[in-house]
């Protein structure tokens, strides 16, 4: 009996132990799957995030090679084939890469280191502002760049800043930077946004010049209405180049004078948008100063520089 006993007993034993095996066998089999898909999943994304990058950088030279040949276009002396810089779009292929290029004299930008008051208001009530806050805006943006503490008559010294406890003042020098607008007092990014494309640092002119200014500038011209601006953009654009500079395009600005190109200068905003087959793109932003040649050998000096990814 007991022979028959222990015999029963080693039986259940083997039983058990053969059970716990399973589970265990089970268990790795388990844990290699969710080891081997971790591993799947990391090299997917990986790979994903290869070719993204692969994509973003292939854009963005692209977006460079855009950006030297509009350097390019400007520099032809000929002007009936000199790229026109009024924010004409010019488009361009290669390696299946689709390029669009905006070219933008900035002497049709107002320059808020130039710009007077009167100026200035005409920008902020051509962007939707109400007078009396286009003109608080526009001395306040005297008052940031003169070199006194004297208060315009609706703008903001230092007493002013600190009455809405910011922990600055005004800079009493010239901006900067185009941003720096966004420190004067009123201002917000929302109303910068809009008014951003009008606006530059570099064209040292007190007004802007209609022949290549953007709608936003064009808004700020007294009388000029949102359809004149849209109608006078694209009449612009339809002339053949280098008929603009002859005088006689018969383009009229809202006064009932005739539209007139000075020659425009040398500094350019250019837009350069890339877009590869499979929809990655990348805008690069920069304006560029024309003349000589600067150490890094380029035929221009890029004043600002912004790039960006867009899906």
């Amino acid at each position: 009996m007991n022979t028959i006993h222990q015999l029963a007993s080693f039986r259940w034993g083997a039983r058990r132990q053969s059970g716990v095996a399973f589970v265990l066998v089970m268990w790795v089999i388990a844990m290699l799957s969710v080891v081997l898909g971790s591993f799947a999943l990391i090299a997917r994304t990986e790979a994903m995030q290869s070719k993204h990058l692969f994509d973003t950088t292939t854009a963005r030279y692209a977006a460079e090679a855009g950006l030297n040949l509009a350097v390019y276009g400007l520099s032809k002396s000929d002007p009936e084939q000199k790229w026109m810089a009024d924010g004409r779009p010019y488009s361009v292929t290669f390696d299946d890469i689709q390029v669009e290029l905006t070219i933008t004299d900035d002497s049709g930008k107002i320059d808020i280191n130039a710009a007077d008051s009167a100026g200035l208001k005409n920008l902020f009530v051509g962007a939707g502002v109400e007078e009396p806050q286009a003109e608080e805006l526009a001395d306040a943006i005297v008052d940031w760049r003169d070199p006194d503490d004297l208060s315009s008559l609706h703008g903001a010294e230092r007493d002013d800043y600190r009455a809405v406890d910011l922990p600055y003042g005004p800079r009493n020098a010239p901006f900067e930077t185009l941003s720096e607008i966004q420190q004067v007092l009123g201002m917000n990014y929302e109303l910068y946004s809009k008014i951003e494309p009008a606006i530059t640092m570099f064209s040292g002119r007190s007004t802007p010049s209609a022949a290549y200014a953007p709608i936003e500038a064009l808004m700020a011209i007294p009388g000029m209405t949102l359809e004149q601006a849209q109608q006078l953009i694209a009449q612009r654009q339809a002339l053949a180049p280098g008929q603009l500079g002859q005088g006689n395009s018969g383009l009229m600005m809202p006064d009932g004078s005739p539209l007139m190109a000075d020659g425009g200068g040398l500094t350019y905003s250019v837009k350069s948008r890339a877009s590869l087959p499979n929809g990655a793109s990348t805008v690069l932003d920069a304006t560029v100063r024309m003349g000589g040649m600067n150490s890094a050998g380029r035929p221009f000096v890029v004043l600002r520089w912004r790039d960006g990814e867009n899906s």
